[in-house]
């Protein structure tokens, strides 16, 4: 049995910039023109204008200030409100494969290792853009990765369940090293019409290359033990998928075709899940909230990082110890906790142990106690 250890990690971040204040500006002209087309059934009573949307409103219930996105033209084009994306032909990398690359080059390269070392790839993303084949075969070709590569989807929780199976793979000897990547354009599951969720998301990919720990190169972190669970719920959910053109108005224009949440349902349900979850890990592994140095938390909701933070920690946790990202980036499904974990770990001292812990659809949790080797 060989001992896991995370020896990089890479972010790809995409060009475009989406302030409040843009998204803001589009949500509200786009709501003007409904409002305006619905003139008369909104004045018999019939429908309920739709409201403003503001920054205040947005920085309030999120914590969120920009995000990026791989385009922005359409998402704030009052007509059509979606990225306008180019048509790729088959023999094209796929656009989550683009981002996948660059991610995984710069895990790679933050690890010293080429190509040659990794034997498994596993894509691990809230949507991917086709069912096959598998976007980790089309992101190992790109690298020139030989051995495996899967897909997997647990929605938000998806990268730290793809460290799990890439460091029991490697535990076992199965594998030398794993890429996990988590190319999310959540841009394009995104309603974006819709004020209640317009702000969440933003496009982002992240890569974690997991491998046997004595086999690494420089500073790394040791992974001491993973922790998963589900519990089945409707409260965040996208019914788009292969079947939609099967079924009566299937493909019209539903709003169950994109993301939907009920927010207040998932908060009050999701967080003493998450909190007990992290809880219960620690004390498995004998380690006591003074020991943890950091938590790397899901980046969906700022109020939902500071409960847990609360809980898990006994009180309010300082800055550095529960590091937020979302401001900068807004929810990027699975990739947020590992965007928190690359850009606010550096700092931590030899032997210092930290949690990363990523939470949403599914209900899914995962966890994934690490300790800084120097």
């Amino acid at each position: 049995m060989y001992t896991p250890a995370i020896t990089g990690t890479g972010v790809y971040t995409p060009e475009n910039i989406i302030t409040n204040a843009e998204l803001v500006e589009a949500f509200n002209a786009y709501a003007d023109r409904m409002n305006a087309e619905y003139a008369d059934a909104i004045a018999a009573g019939e429908m309920e204008p739709m409201q403003h949307s503001s920054e205040e409103f947005i920085v309030k219930a999120s914590g969120i200030e920009n995000r990026y996105v791989m385009d922005k033209t359409g998402v704030l084009n009052p007509e059509i409100m979606h990225p306008a994306l180019r048509q790729r032909s088959d023999d094209e990398p796929g656009i989550m494969t683009e981002m996948a690359v660059d991610a995984c080059r710069k895990a790679l390269a933050q690890a010293g290792r080429d190509a040659e070392h990794v034997d498994l790839v596993i894509c691990a993303a809230s949507n991917h853009e086709r069912a096959y084949p598998a976007i980790a075969i089309e992101i190992q070709q790109a690298l020139g990765i030989e051995g495996f590569g899967f897909d997997m989807n647990v929605a938000c929780s998806s990268a730290t369940f793809g460290i799990q199976a890439a460091a029991d793979m490697v535990r076992s000897g199965s594998v030398r090293a794993a890429l996990v990547v988590n190319p999310e354009i959540c841009s394009g599951h995104l309603e974006w019409r819709d004020r209640d969720c317009h702000f969440i998301f933003g496009d982002v990919a992240t890569a974690t290359l997991v491998e046997r720990r004595d086999n690494a190169n420089g500073p790394h972190f040791e992974i001491i033990s993973t922790r998963c669970a589900t519990s089945f719920s409707n409260n965040i959910r996208n019914n788009n998928g292969f079947l939609r053109r099967s079924r009566p108005d299937g493909v019209k224009d539903r709003r169950d075709m994109q993301f939907m949440q009920n927010g207040r349902k998932v908060f009050k349900e999701v967080l003493p899940m998450v909190s007990k979850h992290i809880s219960d890990h620690m004390e498995a592994e004998g380690i006591s909230s003074d020991n943890l140095k950091r938590l790397w938390l899901h980046q969906a909701n700022k109020t939902m990082n500071d409960f847990i933070g609360k809980k898990v920690l006994g009180r309010e946790p300082e800055a550095e110890e529960q590091p937020n990202i979302l401001q900068d980036y807004a929810n990027t499904s699975s990739a947020g906790s590992i965007i928190a974990f690359s850009k606010h770990s550096d700092d931590l001292s030899d032997g210092d142990v930290g949690l990363i812990c990523s939470f949403g659809a599914g209900y899914s949790v995962g966890s994934v106690i690490v300790k800084r080797h120097q």
